[in-house]
């Protein structure tokens, strides 16, 4: 009879401890998944503004740079906005979907140098209540941000655009 006990207390222990164990890793799982969900909706950026006077205002986001949505030949797309870039750049992905056609061979000098891509006019660009046809686009964009396009000085100086804080507006030119 006692040994039928011990077994019996022995389990139950194991039972316990397991239970235990379980119970833990469930509370330690549900914890990263909130942590998670919270970092992401941090860095999510915010959403540009349309004025009354169609002035684009477009806040900074938390990593520093500035993003707005638009379309590229109407596919959805987020814009990084990149004062210092030449020309619109995306990926081959998103020319993809896209549907850009080929366009001609080129090589893109680049901050991290030189980069095989390709350029493809005739493209509508449009970013809130600004829009351009007839855009060059570079297609060759590459990295973790490539699901995101570069919107570049051929886009942006047909507009004003002014930087005050942690806010850029682009207008339409006076």
């Amino acid at each position: 009879m006692d040994q039928n006990n011990t077994r019996r207390a022995q389990a139950a222990k194991r039972s316990s401890s397991t239970t235990r164990h379980l119970s833990f890793l469930v509370a330690w799982l549900a914890l990263m998944a909130v942590m998670y969900v919270a970092v992401d909706a941090y860095l999510t950026p915010a959403k540009a503004i349309v004025t009354a006077d169609r002035d684009l205002h477009i806040p900074r986001s938390r990593d520093g740079h500035f993003y707005v949505d638009g379309t590229i030949d109407g596919t959805p797309v987020t814009f990084l906005v990149d004062t210092g870039a030449t020309t619109v750049v995306v990926s081959e992905a998103i020319a993809k979907r896209a549907g850009m056609r080929q366009g001609v061979p080129t090589t893109f000098r680049t901050a991290n140098g030189l980069l095989a891509g390709r350029t493809v006019t005739g493209v509508s660009v449009r970013i809130g209540p600004r829009s351009v046809s007839s855009m060059t686009v570079g297609v060759g964009l590459v990295g973790h941000g490539s699901e995101r396009a570069l919107l570049g000085q051929n886009f942006l100086s047909r507009f004003e655009v002014a930087i005050s804080g942690a806010e850029m507006v682009i207008r339409a030119p006076q």
